[in-house]
């Protein structure tokens, strides 16, 4: 009898991604398993580093311009998300990852698992 060794699961990093209906439903259409590419004058893609930070553009930025916004949650292989260093985008914990835009296949090739919406916001009544 042979044993087979058996790797771990890689470390991972867990990022957020406020959206909206449209690119959540080309979300849905790669399986859950891959951000669309983005259009010509989106040069970069903009996963969060923290929920709350998503859920504030999710509920103030997608819901006025879209109806709807969703706050998304992935995993990344923490090796390689390490090699986008980490941009302030105001306050403390306003932080987000800056991929270019001709990354975002490989950027996507180290997701681990599935996107996963965790929040939906709608306009109040």
């Amino acid at each position: 009898m042979t044993s087979q060794s058996v790797q771990p699961p890689p470390p991972t990093t867990t990022l957020w991604r406020p959206t909206g209906p449209e690119e959540l439903a080309l979300v849905e259409a790669a399986g859950w398993r891959a951000w669309p590419p983005r259009l010509p004058e989106q040069p970069i893609f903009y996963p969060v580093l923290n929920e709350d930070y998503a859920i504030r553009i999710a509920r103030d930025w997608n819901v006025p311009a879209s109806g709807v916004g969703y706050v998304t949650r992935f995993e990344v292989e923490t090796e390689f998300v390490a090699r986008y260093p980490v941009q302030r985008a105001g306050g403390r914990t306003i932080l987000e990852l800056c991929v270019p835009a001709d990354e975002l296949a490989e950027f996507n090739r180290h997701i681990v698992g599935r996107i996963e919406v965790v929040h939906a916001f709608r306009p109040e009544r």
